[in-house]
C-alpha cells in the first residue's frame, strides 16, 4: 500500500513535468488555424445526403455487410455533428451540421449486420449523444427539429438498453455466442455508452437508470488495482501476461473513457488518480504513436491499435476538464500537440485507414480536442484581464 501511494505521488503530483515533456507546444494561434482547417475538411467532405463516410474505398473484405456501413456512417455522422455543434463558428459550419442532423434523423432506424456483427451499437452510441447535445442547443430550441429529435434519440436510447449485454455492458461483435441480446461487452464502449446517455439525460430526455446503473456497474468491475481497464468486461478482470492489452501500456486510452464516464456517474474517483491516468498516458504515449496508422489491429505493443489514437485523445480531454485550472493549463499545450501533428495537407487528422470514414471521424475527436483546448484558454484569459483591471480600478 505505501508503495502504491509513493508511485501515485510520483506520478500524478507534476503535472507541468509530464505535460510539457515535448518540445515547441503549439501556441494558441496555432492551435486556432489547425481546427479551422479541421472544420474546413470536415464540411468539404461531408457527402450530399448531410452525412460523413462510406463504403468506398474498401480496406477489406471482411466488412462488406451493407448495415454495418449504415452504423458506422451514422456514427461517423453523429461525430462530426458533435465536432461542429462545438466548434463551429461560420454559416457553412452550421448549415453542414444542420444537415448532418437531418440525416441522423432521417436513418436512425440503424439495424443489426449480422449474427457476429454488432457495429449498430456504435450507431446507437454516438447518435444518443450527438441527438442529446442537439436537443439541448439553442438553435433548436423552437422548431419542428426539436420534437423530432426527442423522438429519434428515445428509439436510439431503447434499441441501446435493448442491446446491453448480461453483465451490464456494450460491444460491437459477439463471436462467443449467437443471442438475440450479444454477450460480449468492452469497458471503452460501454464507458462511451455511458457518456452518450449521460448527456442525453443532461438536455432533458429520458433515459432507463437501470441501464445505467448496470453499466457503470460493468465498468467499474473492469478496473485493475494498477489504474488499468480490462478491454473486455469479464467475469473476473485479471490483466493477464505482462505484454497483454491489459496492462497500463495497452490500457491508455480506455482509462480516459473509463475515468470520465465513471465521474460522470457520479463515482467517486479522487482527482489524484485523474492526474495519474493522464499522467500514464503522456509517459507512455509512444505506444499510441506506434500504433497509429498500422493497418492490422492489436498489431502493436501492448496489442495497441491505430484506432485507439483519437478516441483515447478525445475523452483525455474530458478529463482534463475536471482538472483544477492550473493543472489544465499546463496539459492542454502537450494534448493539443499529439493532435496537430497528426494533421495532413487537407487539414484531416488520422490514426487508421477504414475505408472512408478514418478521416472523418478523426478529424472530428480531434477537432472537439482542439476546441475544448481553446475554449478553456480563452476563458481563462478573460478571467485573468478581468481580475487585472478590477486590480487597477481599486484604490
Amino acid at each position: 500500500m505505501r508503495c502504491a501511494l509513493v508511485v501515485l505521488i510520483i506520478l500524478g503530483g507534476s503535472v507541468r513535468a509530464w505535460a510539457e515533456d515535448k518540445p515547441n507546444p503549439p501556441a494558441p494561434q496555432q492551435i486556432r488555424v489547425a481546427l479551422d482547417r479541421a472544420l474546413t475538411f470536415l464540411v468539404t467532405d461531408q457527402n450530399p445526403d448531410g452525412s460523413w463516410g462510406s463504403h468506398r474505398n474498401a480496406m477489406h473484405e471482411f466488412w462488406s455487410n451493407p448495415e454495418t456501413h449504415r452504423a458506422w456512417i451514422y456514427a461517423t455522422t453523429g461525430l462530426c455533428c458533435m465536432a461542429l455543434q462545438l466548434a463551429g463558428e461560420s454559416d457553412e459550419h452550421l448549415s453542414a451540421y444542420d444537415r448532418g442532423i437531418d440525416y441522423l434523423l432521417a436513418n436512425f432506424k440503424v439495424k443489426r449486420p449480422s449474427d457476429w456483427d454488432v457495429d449498430n451499437t456504435w450507431a446507437y452510441v454516438y447518435g444518443v449523444q450527438a441527438l442529446g447535445r442537439a436537443y439541448g442547443n439553442p438553435r433548436y430550441a423552437d422548431g419542428e427539429r426539436r420534437e423530432r429529435i426527442r423522438q429519434a434519440c428515445r428509439h436510439l436510447v431503447g434499441r441501446l438498453a435493448a442491446y446491453q449485454t448480461p453483465d451490464g455492458g456494450w460491444g460491437y461483435y459477439d463471436f462467443k455466442a449467437t443471442t438475440k441480446r450479444p454477450s460480449w461487452a468492452t469497458s471503452f464502449m460501454t464507458a462511451a455508452g455511458i457518456l452518450a446517455l449521460l448527456d442525453a439525460r443532461e438536455a432533458g430526455l429520458e433515459v432507463p437508470p437501470r441501464a445505467l446503473e448496470r453499466a457503470v456497474r460493468a465498468v467499474k468491475h473492469c478496473r485493475l488495482p494498477t489504474g488499468a481497464y480490462t478491454y473486455s468486461v469479464e467475469p473476473v478482470s485479471d490483466p493477464s501476461g505482462l505484454e497483454w492489452i491489459d496492462q497500463i501500456k495497452g490500457s491508455l486510452s480506455r482509462i480516459q473513457v473509463c475515468n470520465l464516464a465513471l465521474v460522470r456517474a457520479g463515482e467517486d474517483i479522487p482527482v489524484g488518480e485523474l492526474k495519474t491516468g493522464l499522467a500514464h498516458f503522456f509517459r507512455e504515449h509512444r505506444f499510441l504513436d506506434v500504433a497509429r496508422k498500422k493497418p492490422w489491429p492489436h498489431e502493436a505493443y501492448y496489442l495497441n491499435s491505430g484506432y485507439f489514437y483519437f478516441f483515447g485523445h478525445y475523452y483525455a480531454a474530458g478529463v482534463v476538464n475536471l482538472l483544477p485550472p492550473e493543472d489544465r493549463a499546463a496539459i492542454w499545450p502537450r494534448l493539443c500537440y499529439e493532435c496537430t501533428k497528426t494533421q495532413e495537407k487537407d487539414g484531416a487528422m488520422v490514426d487508421w485507414y477504414l475505408s472512408s470514414y478514418h478521416k472523418p471521424y478523426g478529424t472530428a475527436y480531434a477537432a472537439m480536442v482542439l476546441a475544448h483546448a481553446l475554449a478553456d484558454t480563452e476563458a481563462a484569459a478573460q478571467q485573468e484581464r478581468a481580475a487585472d483591471a478590477a486590480q487597477e480600478r481599486s484604490p
